[in-house]
C-alpha cells in the first residue's frame, strides 16, 4: 500500500502524543502543587521518543494494514492505563508522598500496563510502515531506557507500592 497511508497514520498517532504531552503537563503540575517530588532523568527518554517518529517516516517504504490495526490495540491498554490513573498519570517520574498505590483498571493484572503499550508501538508503529531497521534499533534503545525508567520509578514509589504490587508481575499476567 502506498507510503503517503503510513505518513497520515504516523501523523495520526503523532497528534494522540500531544494530546497526551499536554495531559501529561496538566497532570504533573497538579501532582507537583500537591507537594509531588520528581525522580529520573527524563531527557533521554523524551529525546528517544522525539526521534522516533522522523526515523519512521524517512525508512518508511508502504503500509501495512493488519499491523497498523494492531497499534489502535496497543493505544486501547495506553489509555486504559491513563485513565486508570486519572490525574496521576503523567510522562515523568513524579511522586506525592503518602499517595497510596492505584490497584485500577489494568494495573490490577500487571504493573506497568503503559510500557506494555510503549514497548509494543516502538515494535509496531514503524513495521506498519516497513521500517524494520527502525523498529529494531528504537526498540532497542527503548528497553534500555525503560529498564532503568523502571527502577528509578519503582524506587520512587518506595515500601507502599512494593507491598501493594508484591504478587503483581511487572509486564505477563498470570492466573
Amino acid at each position: 500500500m502506498d507510503v503517503k497511508v503510513y505518513y497520515v497514520f504516523l501523523a495520526l498517532i503523532g497528534a494522540e502524543r500531544l494530546a497526551e504531552l499536554w495531559l501529561s503537563r496538566r497532570n504533573a503540575r497538579k501532582a507537583l502543587g500537591r507537594g509531588g517530588v520528581e525522580r529520573g532523568n527524563f531527557v533521554p527518554m523524551a529525546l528517544a521518543h522525539a526521534l522516533f517518529f522522523p526515523a519512521c517516516a524517512i525508512e518508511a517504504g508502504g503500509f501495512h494494514p493488519a499491523i497498523a490495526a494492531s497499534v489502535v490495540l496497543t493505544q486501547a491498554l495506553r489509555w486504559w492505563a491513563v485513565f486508570s490513573l486519572g490525574d496521576r498519570w503523567n510522562v515523568r517520574v513524579i511522586v506525592v508522598p503518602g499517595e497510596r498505590p492505584s490497584r485500577r483498571g489494568p494495573y490490577r493484572f500487571v504493573r506497568h500496563p503503559n510500557y506494555i503499550a510503549v514497548v509494543a508501538e516502538m515494535l509496531l508503529i514503524p513495521l506498519a510502515g516497513g521500517a524494520v531497521f527502525t523498529a529494531i534499533v528504537f526498540s532497542a534503545l527503548n528497553g534500555i531506557l525503560l529498564r532503568s525508567r523502571i527502577r528509578d520509578e519503582e524506587e520512587a514509589l518506595g515500601e507502599s507500592y512494593a507491598r501493594e504490587f508484591e504478587k503483581v508481575p511487572r509486564f505477563i499476567p498470570h492466573g
